[in-house]
């Protein structure tokens, strides 16, 4: 019955869609607005949702979900027109007279998988993409944050237009049921595991598709800068979210003449920011369910605590922890740690941090802090992955006029901004001609005389 209904509501999307209403201009604002109005007048209750699934500050919450949202909102009501316009084109001598053109495209109706670590952000803004391109959707919020999931479906209903936007929420065997129908694009926002499965599913139909899956992302800490600052920030990036962020760094990698000088101020840094005792910070949240907890207990069992290291299964509660001496074949440094557990490892030379980040999978981002431009240069050109960052953490994230995306097993495809909006559209080219003249030279059959004099036309007139 529950698939029935589904499939019914698909029906009334993709109906919705074929009516055209969705790629007016007026549309897309309206429902943008629509959703502003949301984050705007349930911010209290977004708060209090996130608080009951992480116990998030309310303050965290501003600067990671409603207020990133709103900023995207309006970076997108704000260049949406000139994003629509049609793109006029040359035309070669050989096909005059003629105009050519090309305009993006909605998809149709498009699937959004979003992810429990910050399940506002990672179920809207895509959707805030995915409308200004003009498509119906379907969000899928994450299960393991159940009081957002829940708010996402009562705000989304309420707010947006029913017969273009749906929530359906659930576990896995809600996310097969919808993988196993036809969609326009899927945009999925998770763990490689799982997104090879959502890819394998999309391969059935040929659907287009984003994998914005994580990695481990390492942060350099070269000998020249500020260390004092490098590991304020590190130690903010790392543990904002209980380091339940795919954008946080998963290790560090510093010279050999800074480790300790950086360990003493990242465990200062800590200090400063979270107390005496992080597990009584209002700033300090928790993970997400007892699985994970248990998930990250096992990863460092048995590993060098710097400081940290203290946990409670009944709160949830991981303390900020820096790990020494790790070996690469720990599970520490195999697998994404999504958690509040930072390695640091010294290197001699630069050469051996690169071969260290290249024996590993493309990460999603490279976080890098060196005054040296020459060396700023040597780790951009000799390294692979979705994004650098210098002298900063998360910022390349941030920005709407940057595209924001994976490589290789961090993902693939782009979103925020302009590279969100063109990732939810596809490129319909347009090319009108006249009837006349109609010269007989291009029609069969092809005589030697007639090829010869083809023969110019197609080779330098293009």
């Amino acid at each position: 019955m529950q698939n029935d209904q589904r499939f019914l509501e698909l029906a009334l999307l993709r109906e919705t869609f074929e009516s055209g209403i969705t790629r007016d201009l007026s549309w897309r604002i309206s429902q943008l607005h629509a959703l502003e109005t949301f984050l705007i007048e349930r911010e209290r209750d977004i708060a209090a949702a996130l608080h009951h699934d992480f116990r998030k500050s309310a303050a965290e919450t501003f600067l990671t979900e409603t207020g990133f949202l709103r900023s995207e909102i309006r970076f997108a009501l704000k260049h949406l027109a000139s994003w629509m316009k049609q793109r006029r084109v040359s035309v070669p001598l050989v096909y005059q007279p003629s105009r050519a053109s090309y305009a993006p495209e909605p998809y149709g109706v498009v699937l959004i998988i979003g992810a429990w670590n910050y399940p506002f952000n990672l179920s809207l803004a895509p959707l805030i993409s995915a409308i200004a391109a003009g498509n119906c959707a379907v969000v899928k919020p994450s299960e393991h944050a159940p009081h957002s999931s829940a708010l996402i479906a009562e705000g989304v209903d309420h707010y947006l237009d029913q017969s273009a936007i749906r929530v359906v929420e659930g576990g896995a065997e809600e996310a097969k049921s919808l993988l196993a129908e036809r969609f326009g694009y899927i945009f999925y926002t998770g763990s490689p595991a799982i997104g090879r499965e959502v890819m394998l599913a999309a391969a059935r139909h040929l659907t287009p598709l984003t994998l914005e899956l994580g990695g481990k992302s390492p942060c350099i800490v070269d000998e020249s800068g500020d260390v004092r600052v490098a590991a304020r920030r590190i130690v903010w990036a790392k543990f904002l979210n209980a380091g339940q962020t795919c954008l946080a760094p998963d290790y560090v990698l510093v010279h050999e003449h800074r480790e300790e000088e950086l360990l003493q101020f990242m465990q200062e840094a800590i200090t400063d920011f979270y107390g005496d005792e992080p597990r009584l910070s209002r700033d300090y949240p928790r993970i997400v369910n007892s699985d994970h907890f248990q998930r990250l207990k096992k990863l460092f069992d048995g590993s060098s605590v710097w400081c940290g290291g203290q946990s409670d299964q009944g709160e949830r509660y991981i303390a900020p922890t820096i790990l020494r001496e790790v070996s690469m074949a720990s599970p520490l440094m195999q697998l994404e740690i999504f958690g509040p557990l930072l390695p640091v490892i010294a290197y001699s030379d630069l050469s051996e941090a690169l071969d260290l980040i290249r024996s590993l999978d493309e990460p999603l981002v490279i976080y890098l802090f060196s005054s040296d431009r020459d060396i700023q240069q040597r780790v951009v050109r000799h390294s692979r992955s979705g994004g650098v960052c210098i002298n900063d953490l998360f910022f390349q994230a941030a920005l709407h006029t940057l595209p924001f995306g994976g490589l290789g097993n961090s993902g693939f495809g782009a979103s925020h901004g302009r590279a969100g909006f063109e990732t939810f559209s596809f490129q319909r080219s347009l090319l009108r001609r006249s009837l006349y003249p109609d010269p007989a030279l291009r029609y069969p059959p092809y005589r030697w005389w007639k090829f010869r004099l083809l023969k110019p036309f197609v080779t330098f007139f293009q």
